[in-house]
C-alpha cells in the first residue's frame, strides 16, 4: 500500500491506486498535479553559478553595463542575438541585480504549441476547457513579484500577442475560462533571434508589441565578432566541470589559438558543449590543437587530402574525391541544409536582397524561398518586396 506522505511527494504514485475503470477528471486531476511538480522544478529556481555573463571584449564589457543600468528599473527590456549567444544568461543577471525578491520565471514561447500557451501562460479556471479538472496560476502568476522571461518572443503567435500587449498595458491577467481580472507583478524580459522589424513588414510580429517590448533594447554580439572572450569563457567552464565533476582541463596555447580563430555558428553554447567533450576526451590532462575536432582544428576535414605541390604548382585535388563520405560519417540533413543556407544567402547578395530575383537565381519559388530565409534565420537581410 503506498503511504499518503509517498502521494504527497510524488503525485505519480497515485496514478497505481487509482480504482478502475479510471474515471478521466481522477486521471485528469493527478496528471495536472504531476504537470505542476515538473513546471516548478524547471522554470523557477536560478540555476547556479550560471547567471553572469563573461567575457572582455568591449562589446561584453557594453552588455555588462547596460544590465546594471537597467536592473534597478522596471522598465522591460528586449534581448535580441543569434542562438546561444547567452540571452537567458544576461535576463538572469538583470532578475539578480534587480532586487526583486520573487522568482525568475522562464517560457520559450517556440517550444509550447499553439493551442496550450494561452492556459500556460495566463492560466485556466476549472472546467475551462476537456482536462481542466482543477484551476491552476498560469507563469504570470507564478513569476509574482519576480521576474518574467519570455524567450523567442519572435515566435509567439500573433493571437497572443494581442493578449500580451495588453497584459503589458494593463498589467492584468485573466485566466483561460475566466472572468475575473488579476493584477500582476512581474518585471518582464523577452528575447528573440528573430529580426523582429522584418517580422513587421511580413505581418507576423505586431509593431505596437515591439515597441512596447524594447523599451531597453540590449543586442549580444555573435561569438565570432568577440574573440577575446574565448579565453575567459573558456576558462569559466572548466572552472565549473571542476566544480561539479571534480575535472581538471587545460589547453594548450596552440588550442586555444584555434578556437579564437573558428566561426562558432553554435556560439558560446557551442562553445561550453566543446569544453565538455574534450574533458570526456582529456580528463584531467592537457588539450594540444591536435585533439580538437574539425573543423575547428587547422586541419583538412575527414577523407579530404592536402592539394601537392609539383613543380612548384599547386595542383588541387580531385574533386570527386574530396566528397567522399568520412570514415566516421556525416549528419547528411546538416550538412545538405548548411549547403542550402550558403547558395541562399549567396543568391541574396548577388539579387542585392531582391527576394524574387535571389528565388530566379536558384530556380525556386518566391514563397518557398521566403520560408527557408525564416527557418533559418536569414532575415537579417532586408528585401525588397516585388
Amino acid at each position: 500500500m503506498i503511504s499518503a506522505d509517498l502521494h504527497k511527494d510524488y503525485p505519480w504514485a497515485r496514478i497505481h491506486s487509482l480504482s478502475y475503470p479510471v474515471s478521466l477528471d481522477a486521471l485528469g486531476e493527478v496528471l495536472e498535479e504531476i504537470r505542476a511538480m515538473h513546471r516548478k522544478t524547471d522554470h523557477s529556481d536560478p540555476r547556479p553559478g550560471g547567471s553572469h555573463f563573461i567575457g572582455d571584449s568591449a562589446d561584453a564589457k557594453l552588455v555588462r553595463r547596460l544590465i546594471e543600468q537597467v536592473a534597478p528599473s522596471m522598465a522591460t527590456v528586449l534581448i535580441t542575438g543569434e542562438s546561444g549567444t547567452g540571452k537567458e544568461v544576461v535576463a538572469r543577471q538583470i532578475h539578480e541585480a534587480s532586487g526583486r525578491t520573487g522568482p525568475f520565471v522562464a517560457v520559450n514561447c517556440g517550444a509550447i504549441p499553439e493551442n496550450l500557451l494561452e492556459s500556460e501562460l495566463f492560466g485556466h479556471e476549472r472546467g475551462a476547457f476537456t482536462g481542466a479538472v482543477t484551476s491552476r496560476a498560469g507563469r504570470f502568476e507564478q513569476a509574482k513579484g519576480g521576474t518574467f522571461f519570455l524567450d523567442e518572443i519572435g515566435d509567439m503567435p500573433t493571437v497572443m500577442q494581442v493578449k500580451l500587449l495588453r497584459v503589458l498595458e494593463e498589467r492584468v491577467i485573466e485566466r483561460v475560462g475566466g472572468t475575473k481580472s488579476i493584477p500582476v507583478d512581474v518585471r518582464l524580459i523577452a528575447a528573440t533571434h528573430r529580426d523582429l522589424p522584418m517580422r513587421i513588414e511580413t505581418g507576423d510580429f505586431r509593431e505596437d508589441l515591439y515597441y512596447r517590448l524594447s523599451v531597453f533594447p540590449i543586442e549580444i554580439s555573435a561569438l565570432r565578432d568577440r574573440p577575446d572572450d574565448i579565453p575567459p569563457l573558456v576558462n569559466e567552464f572548466i572552472r565549473r566541470l571542476n566544480a561539479e565533476k571534480s575535472v581538471s582541463l587545460q589547453l594548450s596555447d596552440d588550442a586555444m589559438d584555434s578556437l579564437c580563430k573558428y566561426s562558432w555558428s553554435g556560439n558560446v553554447r557551442e562553445l561550453a558543449n566543446l569544453v565538455e567533450r574534450l574533458a570526456v576526451i582529456r580528463p584531467n590532462g592537457v588539450v594540444t590543437a591536435a585533439d580538437l575536432p574539425w573543423p575547428i582544428a587547422d586541419r583538412p576535414a575527414p577523407g579530404e587530402e592536402t592539394p601537392e605541390i609539383i613543380d612548384d604548382q599547386l595542383v588541387p585535388m580531385d574533386t570527386a574525391h574530396a566528397m567522399n563520405l568520412p570514415s566516421d560519417g556525416i549528419d547528411l540533413k546538416q550538412y545538405l541544409a548548411r549547403i542550402e543556407q550558403d547558395m541562399i544567402t549567396q543568391a541574396l547578395a548577388d539579387s542585392g536582397g531582391v527576394v524574387q530575383r535571389a528565388a530566379e537565381l536558384l530556380g525556386i519559388g518566391r514563397t518557398t524561398l521566403v520560408e527557408k530565409i525564416r527557418r533559418y534565420g536569414l532575415n537579417d537581410r532586408k528585401s525588397a518586396v516585388n
